[in-house]
């Protein structure tokens, strides 16, 4: 079940905190509109969208917002509980046999352990359901890695139409250098927009993306611990044994090691 991430507004109301309390601190509450330019931040989100319209098709385009909305959430994934689920899952299959498993499925939640299960029931071969199973996390994986890519280009572009911006004021500045009194206001109008896109880019999107890899990588972490167990459901493992053969997962847990493909975690 998915929960509102507090993490992300936390961290992006803090940074603007910030931003805002530099401000007053140099220039005072008066000063606080010498930031605000509407046309500054046209530029920027004007011209990140037109980027990201001719980087990307219509379809990512529509998925952008949904791929956001995903950094302000999060599924917790209890590893601890999921070895005592599949530990008894395998103690039952033992007793009773796989087909007893049946019942087990109707209270099963999770879609993806309950398609490992209905396999091993329906009496896949254990190559080949591990391998159906990898082939669904590299789906998985390849379509996090779109959504999120998308956010990363956005990224890329906004510090770089700050510049554009910024560029594009300072040639309307060098036109009006007959007027020595412009010069400091247009000025620090054209270096908004490099504020705006820096902004943008190092408090939004660049962490977004970065936080959205890492939820990628927990999914993953996770359905390969739920791979091992219905590998070991299937071929009557001891429960015993796969609960020492799963520990290996707590303890990458621990390390923060990269996610290993199912197979691997007994090798060690």
């Amino acid at each position: 079940m998915k929960k509102l991430d507090m993490l992300t507004p936390i961290g992006i109301a803090i940074g603007l905190t910030l931003v805002a309390f530099a401000v007053i601190s140099t220039s005072g509450t008066s000063g606080f509109a010498s930031f605000v330019d509407f046309a500054s931040f046209i530029i920027v989100i004007g011209g990140v969208t037109a980027a990201l319209l001719i980087n990307f098709t219509l379809k990512d385009i529509k998925r952008f917002f949904h791929v956001m909305k995903e950094s302000f959430t999060e599924e917790p994934h209890d590893i601890p509980k999921l070895i005592d689920r599949l530990v008894n899952l395998s103690d039952k299959a033992r007793r009773e046999g796989l087909l007893s498993l049946e019942e087990n499925l109707r209270m099963e939640d999770e879609a993806f352990l309950r398609k490992g299960i209905m396999m091993a029931i329906d009496g896949v071969e254990q190559e080949e359901l591990v391998e159906i199973m990898n082939s669904e996390i590299d789906v998985l994986e390849e379509r996090h890695r779109k959504g999120r890519l998308i956010v990363e280009k956005a990224g890329e572009y906004a510090p770089s139409w700050g510049m554009i911006g910024t560029l594009i004021g300072l040639v309307l500045m060098l036109k009006n250098l007959n007027d020595p009194s412009l010069l400091g206001p247009n000025m620090a109008i054209a270096l908004l927009t490099t504020l705006y896109g820096s902004l943008l880019a190092n408090l939004v999107f660049l962490p977004m993306a970065s936080k959205l890899e890492l939820k990628t990588e927990e999914e993953i972490f996770y359905r390969q611990i739920v791979i091992e167990g219905v590998a070991g459901v299937q071929s009557g493992q001891n429960p015993n044994t796969l609960r020492e053969k799963l520990s290996v997962f707590l303890k990458d847990t621990s390390s923060k090691k990269k996610p290993k493909k199912a197979g691997e975690a007994g090798e060690e």
